[in-house]
């Protein structure tokens, strides 16, 4: 029997960016999860980066129809497929989609993540209570070891004074064993782009994804945003959901390295302010440098190429930086929340290099205030 959509729910759109999903077998794993999703005014998008497998015919299969065919369907709701002309990336990829998508929240849900069948409401009725939510993640648990905590989120996101992102569960390569031990609704600085929901305008008014980052940490970059216009970025610890990683790059490629160090940077000169984005971005340069050490002393040495090329696309994207810090404070100062103010819940006010790597630290609840 179809799902009827109510008008006192928001209309919910969840929006997977997939490529290559059949090869790696995502689809097929974990589409029936979110087909199994309990919402009643919800609708389905794949938007589909050009893969080069049989993932298009696999999802009209499914019955996905094209995005711009409106005919009735026969599933609890509607599934529609986004075809690209090439592969943009996660960031160009998820820009060019949600231009089609009509909804008030969009979730954008990675291909490899399986979903609990009650995981969008309590988000939705966090975010419906108050206005000044912008963003929300649910709690994210690794999907191989089901009890640990998964790298791409955990249990909301977290900076450090240098810029260094972590989580609640899992500092740097540490995952914890969730235990209930963060299950407390918390505002954080970021929400994972694994399971993102965020209000439809907010996305579009502050600019969606760098696009020059192709992939990682842009979504650190969005919430960042949104904190500077004061909103608010949540974690709802009870939504749930099981995450692979590692779907668009492996944990330990190189590439993925280059792209985590360079769009670092970035992420801290655009939205850091004044004199202070300079200060930090010259310390990261050393505490990188650091990191290149510990890769030598491992033999990582395509990890130390991929910093030093990081550093190099960092300062030959420079003055485009300049730019882009300029039309991030404009944009923020028009589409701030009530008035402007640079919301700091998630900020963590030491090092958390020297917090793990020196003192030891192995877990959220054990750093030192």
């Amino acid at each position: 029997m179809t799902m009827m959509p109510s008008p006192t729910f928001p209309k919910v759109a969840i929006v997977i960016l997939n490529y290559n999903g059949m090869k790696e077998n995502f689809l097929a794993r974990f589409l029936p999860s979110v087909y199994a999703s309990i919402y009643p005014n919800l609708v389905l998008y794949v938007a589909d980066n050009k893969s080069t497998d049989n993932s298009v015919a696999y999802l009209k299969s499914e019955g996905f129809q094209a995005h711009t065919d409106k005919n009735p369907q026969t599933h609890d709701f509607p599934r529609y497929l986004i075809e690209m002309d090439e592969n943009h990336w996660f960031a160009g990829g998820y820009n060019r989609a949600l231009k089609y998508v009509e909804a008030d929240y969009y979730i954008l849900l990675n291909s490899d993540v399986k979903v609990a069948p009650n995981w969008i409401q309590p988000i939705v009725d966090l975010m419906e209570k108050d206005a000044q939510i912008g963003a929300c993640q649910p709690k994210i648990r690794m999907e191989a070891v089901p009890y640990l905590f998964e790298h791409a989120g955990a249990s909301g996101g977290y900076m450090d004074k240098w810029g260094y992102p972590f989580c609640r569960g899992r500092i740097f390569t540490k995952v914890e064993e969730d235990r209930g031990q963060y299950d407390d609704i918390q505002e954080v600085f970021w929400a994972t782009g694994a399971a993102l929901f965020i209000r439809k305008e907010l996305f579009h008014n502050l600019g969606g994804f760098d696009e020059d980052y192709k992939a990682h940490m842009e979504e650190i970059d969005l919430c960042w945003r949104l904190k500077r216009a004061n909103y608010k970025i949540m974690v709802c610890p009870q939504s749930v959901v099981w995450h692979v990683g590692g779907g668009t790059l492996p944990q330990h490629s190189p590439q993925k390295a280059f792209l985590n160090f360079r769009n670092s940077l970035s992420t801290v000169f655009k939205n850091e302010a004044g004199n202070k984005a300079y200060k930090i971005v010259f310390i990261r340069l050393l505490l990188d440098a650091v990191a290149g050490l510990r890769f030598l002393l491992n033999g990582e040495f395509a990890n130390i190429w991929a910093i030093i090329r990081a550093h190099w696309s960092f300062f030959t994207q420079f003055g485009k930086n300049k730019r882009k810090r300029k039309e991030t404070a404009e944009r923020v100062a028009k589409y701030c929340y009530e008035e402007p103010k640079y919301r700091k819940a998630g900020v963590y006010p030491k090092s958390i290099v020297w917090q793990h790597f020196v003192k030891g630290k192995q877990t959220f609840n054990d750093l030192e205030l």
